[in-house]
């Protein structure tokens, strides 16, 4: 019995005490609302906007994207007006763009952002006082190192090496004057020192620029070191280990790239449209319709035009000495009496003419006669000047050394 009464004081006793620690209830206003992450992008707070973000398509107008954003034509007009001369707003291409609107009840744009690439972008703001500006996102510059060994062409290689297509071209564009890439072996290989661009450093854009290489071609060495030697004009080119430019008159080949050289320089050579022997003075490049032809030296356009054989063509003067001709173009983009510099896209490959298929046809004159370019001994670009020749030197130990170091990549077939 006595232990029934002890057993029914404690409950009770715990029912009491329970009752006494009952939660304290809060006053819903108490509570903490959760915060706004503020999202901040081109220097405006995109929480104090309405967003809109998008691609221009086809078809697509800075005055329609707006009309369709509740701004009038005669808005419009105005705007286009205020900045033409910054920014000509009526020339857009297929890129992206944002529209900051007002959070009104009239939601109206206020800001108009388009970027060309991933890094530049153009601010047009009209909320008080109409202005484009020009500006950049910040870039991080990273270095890095590559290399390989070449079992088909250059571009395949750096593609199986998982780098960007941008360091072939590069590549192409720094040994342009002393190695034909058209004629590479297998065995050749590379070694490079580069720098990538990266934004808010996490973002990846691209190659910025090749600050020194080794090629090796046929068991010879090619190096190639970065350096401004015209400290007049600031701008920077390619050397190699003695202080010699890697620049001459005229580049190699009138593309970047090609899948073959399909004919050659011959006194004699069977006609594939014409089907009879016949001398073919030019060397023939295959590559696919529509790959920029380029002039392969500085100089003026002295014929611009189509005739039955040659198709599309256009013929450059460079100096007294010498003249190119690029023939069988599907599309023209130089004029006669226009000077254009070497690398300058002049056209387009094509098959106009007697074309059995889409080619450049790369004809070459020196002194009046046609000659075969891979036979002729062509000038070298200006030399550095004697004065800067130790300090160049002097630079380029450490790069060389680094460059030493790497080791060759093979590639995994």
């Amino acid at each position: 019995m006595k232990k029934s009464l002890a057993l029914l004081a404690a409950i009770v006793c715990f029912a009491a005490c329970k009752k006494e620690i009952t939660p304290l209830e809060l006053p819903v206003s108490s509570f903490i609302e959760p915060i706004e992450i503020p999202r901040v992008e081109f220097g405006f707070t995109f929480n104090d906007f309405d967003v809109v973000q998008d691609t221009i398509r086809k078809g697509d107008s800075f005055g329609q994207l707006l009309f369709n954003n509740n701004l009038s034509y005669s808005e419009i007009a105005n705007i286009t007006a205020a900045v033409k001369d910054s920014f000509d707003l009526r020339k857009l291409d297929l890129n992206p763009y944002t529209i900051l609107k007002s959070k009104d009840s009239l939601n109206k744009p206020q800001v108009f952002i388009y970027q060309p690439n991933r890094i530049d972008y153009v601010v047009v703001d009209f909320r008080d006082t109409i202005v484009a500006q020009r500006k950049s996102k910040p870039v991080t510059i990273v270095k890095n190192t590559a290399s390989g060994v070449i079992n088909s062409t250059l571009s395949e290689t750096i593609e199986e090496q998982g780098l960007s297509y941008n360091i072939a071209n590069d590549l192409s564009s720094i040994y342009a004057w002393t190695i034909d890439f058209f004629k590479l072996q297998k065995g050749d290989r590379f070694k490079i020192v580069y720098t990538e661009k990266y934004i808010d450093d996490t973002t990846y854009v691209g190659i910025d620029q090749i600050k020194s290489s080794y090629f090796e071609h046929n068991n010879k060495p090619f190096y190639a070191f970065q350096f401004v030697a015209d400290t007049i004009n600031n701008i920077p080119d390619y050397f190699d280990e003695e202080a010699k430019t890697l620049r001459k008159a005229f580049l190699k080949a009138p593309l970047k790239f090609s899948t073959r050289i399909s004919s050659r320089f011959t006194r004699r050579r069977f006609h594939p449209v014409q089907r009879r022997w016949k001398a073919h003075k030019g060397t023939d490049y295959a590559a696919q319709r529509g790959t920029p032809i380029i002039s392969t030296a500085n100089g003026t356009v002295t014929k611009s035009g189509y005739t039955r054989g040659n198709g599309n063509y256009v013929k450059i003067r460079h100096n007294a000495t010498y003249s190119t001709q690029y023939l069988h173009m599907s599309k023209r983009k130089s004029k006669v009496g226009e000077f254009v510099k070497q690398g300058e896209v002049i056209g387009y490959v094509g098959s106009t003419g007697l074309a059995s298929g889409p080619h450049v046809c790369y004809r070459f004159w020196k002194n009046g006669r046609q000659v075969d370019p891979y036979k002729q001994k062509l000038p070298e670009a200006k030399p550095m000047d004697p004065n800067m020749v130790p300090v160049y030197l002097e630079f380029i130990k450490n790069p060389k050394r680094e460059l030493d170091n790497i080791s060759f990549q093979e590639t995994n077939l």
